[in-house]
C-alpha cells in the first residue's frame, strides 16, 4: 500500500469517527468540525459573491444549521457533501431574501501579485477578471456548479450531492454554465 492509500483511509476514518461523534451530540466534536470546515464553508460563501462580513455570518449560520440538523446526517462518507448542501441552502436563503442587492465581488477574494508581471501574465489577469466578472452573473444554480467543482474542487458525484441532484443534472448545468461563460469571457 502507498502512503496516498494510507492518507485517504486515515481521513475517512478520522471523517467517520468526527460524524459519529457529532450524531452522539459530543460538543467537542461540533468545535474540531468548525476548525476543519471553517476556511472551505466561508470561501465558499465568498465565491457565491457574499461580502467578507455577509460571508462569515453566513458561515456561521452554516455551522449552526448543522449543529441543529446533526441527526439527519446518516453516513459520515457524505460529511463533507452533506455540510456543502447545508451552505448552499443557507447562501440561496439569504439571496433570496435579499434579492435586490448586489452581488460582492469575487474578483477580490485572490488578487494577482502583479508587481512582477509579463505582458502575457497580465494578459491572463485580465482573462481571469473577465471569468470571475461572468461567473458572478451566473444565475445562482449555475454559478454554485461552477464553485462546488472548479474552486471548491468537489468531484462531480460530490458536487452534486452538495447540490441536491442527480449527476446527469450536475452535468447538465455545469455544461450550460460553461458554455455561457466561454461566450460571455470571448466577447
Amino acid at each position: 500500500m502507498d502512503v496516498a492509500h494510507l492518507t485517504n483511509e486515515h481521513l475517512e476514518d478520522s471523517r467517520d469517527l468526527l460524524a459519529a461523534r457529532l450524531i452522539a451530540g459530543e460538543q467537542a466534536a461540533a468545535a474540531e468540525l468548525v476548525d476543519a470546515y471553517y476556511e472551505q464553508i466561508y470561501l465558499f460563501m465568498r465565491r457565491l459573491g457574499h461580502s467578507r462580513q455577509v460571508s462569515e455570518d453566513l458561515t456561521q449560520e452554516t455551522f449552526f444549521r448543522v449543529w441543529c440538523h446533526i441527526g439527519q446526517l446518516r453516513d459520515g462518507k457524505a460529511l463533507n457533501s452533506w455540510l456543502y448542501r447545508i451552505a448552499g441552502n443557507v447562501s440561496k436563503i439569504y439571496w433570496r431574501q435579499h434579492k435586490g442587492r448586489e452581488a460582492g465581488s469575487i474578483g477580490r477574494i485572490d488578487p494577482p501579485d502583479t508587481s512582477e508581471a509579463q505582458p502575457d501574465k497580465i494578459g491572463r489577469y485580465e482573462q481571469l477578471g473577465r471569468l470571475k466578472i461572468a461567473v458572478e452573473k451566473l444565475p445562482w444554480k449555475l454559478r454554485q456548479t461552477i464553485v462546488l467543482h472548479y474552486m471548491q474542487h468537489l468531484s462531480i458525484s460530490k458536487a452534486a450531492e452538495a447540490s441536491g441532484v442527480r449527476e446527469g443534472t450536475f452535468k447538465s448545468r455545469l455544461n450550460r454554465a460553461l458554455r455561457i461563460l466561454r461566450k460571455q469571457v470571448s466577447e
